[in-house]
């Protein structure tokens, strides 16, 4: 408590006045069920949605540099979470078991994973959601002999809406402290040089688990307030591997040096993406695949790096105008 109660006597003026327009701009948004209940909630479930999946993305990666695509994974085991024990579990104990498994499944991978490192973490994290899947597949076809779960709440979309927004406001004051925290600034070492880190002290093994357990547990919560919103669920639908693509390339295309960066890349790709599912729901994979491609090579820093470049040269040029 005492440590807490130190960095929130750290916050400056402007950290409050900016959370303070964050406070007021999430009470507005909160609003938009009580005029819509169509198309624009729902599109904006599927922008908090990726809003909070891109955050906690980022919340391990951008500062370990490790592209995770175990996203589809811990999204899909919080929904499963749902699926199974909404008929004799209360929901929201539900959530806090999705956080649970989702976190300690995370555990345990990154025990045995993040000790790899490049296109071998890559790899490895995308075969983890094909791996949950056919074994999810294989045990329902023979021991329930169906290939879904049927979901019936009484939950509705603007709930769904709701406990995102909730949830996002969470990741948020999460990784505020975490980037104020003794593990914020041992991640940091680690993203900048790993060896360096170790020869400082840091335990950059138990650094780099306890995050990424984090980072799932609230992947999973998010596949858990999601699972209401679909009647029957699905193995193919759960642990889709396009959400992980998907992730990772809104991400990037914010920005991960800032824990809003995302913010810049949801939006655009959720409604292009929506688009294109109308459209052209054959195409979306090659979609995905050109800005994929596009994004590592045209915005390699996102578009919030590009902003910071700009304003870096901008400044240097002022300063170079007027030497007095």
């Amino acid at each position: 408590m005492s440590r807490l109660n130190k960095i929130f006597s750290q916050i400056s003026k402007q950290e409050k006045r900016i959370a303070l327009y964050c406070a007021i701009a999430f009470a507005i948004i909160a609003t938009l069920p009580l005029f819509d209940q169509g198309f624009y909630l729902s599109i904006s479930v599927n922008i908090v949605m990726y809003i909070v999946l891109c955050t906690a993305w980022s919340l391990f990666s951008g500062p370990t540099h490790y592209i995770s695509l175990a996203t589809a994974a811990f999204y899909g085991i919080g929904t499963y979470v749902v699926a199974i024990g909404i008929k004799d579990i209360p929901y929201p104990v539900l959530l806090v078991m999705a956080a649970i498994v989702s976190g300690g499944i995370a555990g345990i991978v990154g025990l045995a994973t993040l000790r790899l490192s490049g296109v071998y973490f890559v790899v490895f994290t995308l075969g983890l959601s094909e791996l949950i899947r056919q074994i999810v597949t294989w045990v329902q076809t023979n021991f329930s002999g169906s290939s879904g779960l049927y979901v019936f709440t009484d939950i509705r979309e603007m709930h769904v809406f709701w406990q995102l927004l909730g949830l996002a406001v969470i990741v948020y004051i999460v990784g505020w402290l975490i980037n104020r925290s003794r593990l914020g600034f041992a991640m940091q070492i680690i993203g900048n040089d790993e060896t360096v880190a170790k020869h400082l002290g840091i335990n950059t093994a138990i650094s780099k688990i306890l995050l990424f357990m984090i980072s799932g547990a609230i992947i999973g919560v998010v596949g858990a307030i999601m699972a209401p919103r679909f009647s029957y669920v699905t193995p193919p639908s759960a642990f889709n591997p396009i959400i992980s693509f998907q992730v990772v390339i809104m991400a990037l295309l914010g920005g991960t040096k800032r824990l809003w960066g995302p913010l810049l890349g949801v939006i655009p790709f959720t409604i292009l993406f929506d688009q294109v599912g109308v459209y052209f729901p054959d195409q979306t994979s090659i979609v995905i695949g050109v800005a994929f491609m596009a994004i590592v090579y045209l915005l390699p820093n996102g578009v919030l790096g590009l902003i910071e470049t700009i304003k870096q040269k901008f400044t240097s040029s002022t300063k170079k105008e007027d030497p007095t």
